[in-house]
């Protein structure tokens, strides 16, 4: 859905924030929720541009292990935990999310950022859901959380995906879902956020989602 003034009224903030580029798509809409929101945003690999960002975003779409791959390739790993360790806003979108857990059953023996504990599972084949879970589901809100800020319970978000979150931590999972099997959507502890589904494609919701992400930690 294309982002338009007339559509979506509320405009956002002034901050700068880097869209890491490791390949692994879904990098375009991103930038354009943002930009729409009124932030600076710059897609990059180069480490000092990361961190010299006031907020950072890992989204991505494909392989777990290919993506665990192509951040070591490009020397991203030691640069997104540096981000982490300084308390910046992080945000993890879809493969994003899954990247900052241990393991993923889609790439055996591979092992993930390991930033928060747990780990991504296939979902189960069920009759009358199709693998992958591709659609609008709506979110139940398990703990507060900043990114759902303001919104209505049962917001409806958009997913694309085969693998899901199961979060070690349950205190972490601030929203889930259902679909054939309990999926936890979103997390969020101290200045890492992650989400399951896209919010740069959910629509009015998804841009406030983003906004809010976008005005975390200046409450601080």
């Amino acid at each position: 859905m294309p982002f338009s003034d007339k559509n979506y009224p509320f405009m956002g903030g002034k901050n700068v924030i880097a869209i890491i580029d490791y390949d692994a798509g879904n990098l375009k809409s991103v930038y354009k929720a943002l930009q729409f929101l009124e932030n600076e945003a710059c897609v990059t690999r180069d480490a000092q541009e990361i961190l010299r960002a006031d907020k950072v975003i890992l989204p991505g779409v494909g392989s777990f292990g290919d993506a665990m791959q192509k951040l070591r390739e490009y020397d991203l790993v030691p640069v997104i935990r540096e981000v982490v360790e300084q308390k910046k806003p992080f945000l993890g979108i879809c493969l994003g999310l899954q990247l900052l857990f241990e393991r993923s059953e889609e790439s055996p023996g591979v092992e993930g950022l390991g930033i928060l504990p747990g780990e991504i599972l296939r979902i189960p084949e069920k009759e009358g859901l199709k693998v992958p879970h591709i659609g609008w589901n709506s979110l139940r809100f398990d703990h507060p959380g900043r990114l759902f800020a303001g919104m209505p319970p049962e917001t409806y978000v958009y997913f694309v995906h085969s693998y899901y979150l199961k979060a070690r931590d349950e205190d972490i999972v601030t929203a889930s879902t259902e679909y054939g099997v309990h999926i936890h959507a979103s997390v969020e502890k101290d200045n890492v956020f992650a989400c399951q589904f896209h919010p740069e494609k959910s629509s009015r919701a998804g841009l406030q989602i983003l906004k809010n992400f976008t005005e975390a930690g200046e409450e601080q």
